[in-house]
């Protein structure tokens, strides 16, 4: 896909993270991870993000994510895969580069480790990453990676694949700085942990779209209250939570 394509495929429905699965020697288990991917896949979400936040990335092994982003997209049909990315700059452009080998539609950037940075680090970082790929890439404001609408603006006027917003700081007046400052140059997704709790919210926001952990479990009821939601009926939304 395109940077346009999977900007366009983020905002058409209700998104989640398939759980990566493991044997009980704590190796990646791609049968039971590919029956599951195909299973969320029928409930027609346009994309599922693989190896991300919940897809534990940060259990993985660098040269492990390839395999697991391969594995999604063997059996995901027409449902995009966005692959988690992260670390430090030089290990995210290795990462980055080697899901876009093996077919990922797109890269969620996830925090850097453990240290905070100002917004030029921030800057520097994710314009490396943007600009190592071809395929679209997603930032990640949460924790200690918190871009600013400013820093934002300047690596969209240099990255012309960065597309895509995720929030999950549930600091709405950032999140209205930034929508209000980018227009519909990103595609918006929430990210806060239980996002169902926050739709609402963040729809007002002009968060169309949110990546849900339900759905990994339940999706014909995550679907359910994201259809709720998205035609304004609020009682369903407080029957389902």
């Amino acid at each position: 896909m395109t940077p346009e394509q999977i900007k366009a495929a983020l905002g058409s429905g209700l998104l989640s993270f398939p759980v990566t699965h493991f044997d009980k020697d704590g190796r990646f288990a791609p049968e039971s991870y590919k029956a599951h991917v195909e299973w969320l896949a029928g409930y027609k979400a346009p994309v599922l993000f693989a190896a991300g936040g919940t897809g534990e990335f940060f259990s993985l092994k660098p040269d492990e994510i390839p395999g697991i982003v391969a594995a999604a997209k063997e059996v995901a049909g027409e449902t995009a895969i966005v692959s988690g990315c992260g670390y430090g700059t030089e290990m995210a452009v290795d990462i980055a580069r080697s899901v876009e080998r093996v077919g990922a539609d797109g890269i969620l950037l996830l925090p850097h480790y453990l240290i905070d940075a100002p917004q030029e680090g921030l800057y520097a970082h994710v314009k490396k990453i943007c600009q190592s790929v071809g395929i679209g890439v997603m930032v990640y404001n949460r924790d200690n990676s918190v871009l600013q609408a400013d820093t934002l603006a300047r690596l969209c006027d240099e990255c012309p694949n960065l597309i895509g917003f995720k929030d999950g700081t549930g600091d709405i007046g950032l999140v209205r700085q930034v929508t209000a400052k980018m227009g519909d140059r990103l595609m918006y997704l929430g990210g806060m942990p239980t996002a169902e709790l926050f739709a609402e919210a963040y729809l007002g926001a002009g968060f169309t779209t949110y990546s849900s952990a339900v759905f990994n479990f339940v999706p014909g009821l995550a679907n359910e209250f994201y259809a709720a939601l998205r035609g304004g009926d609020r009682a369903t939304c407080e029957r389902i939570l």
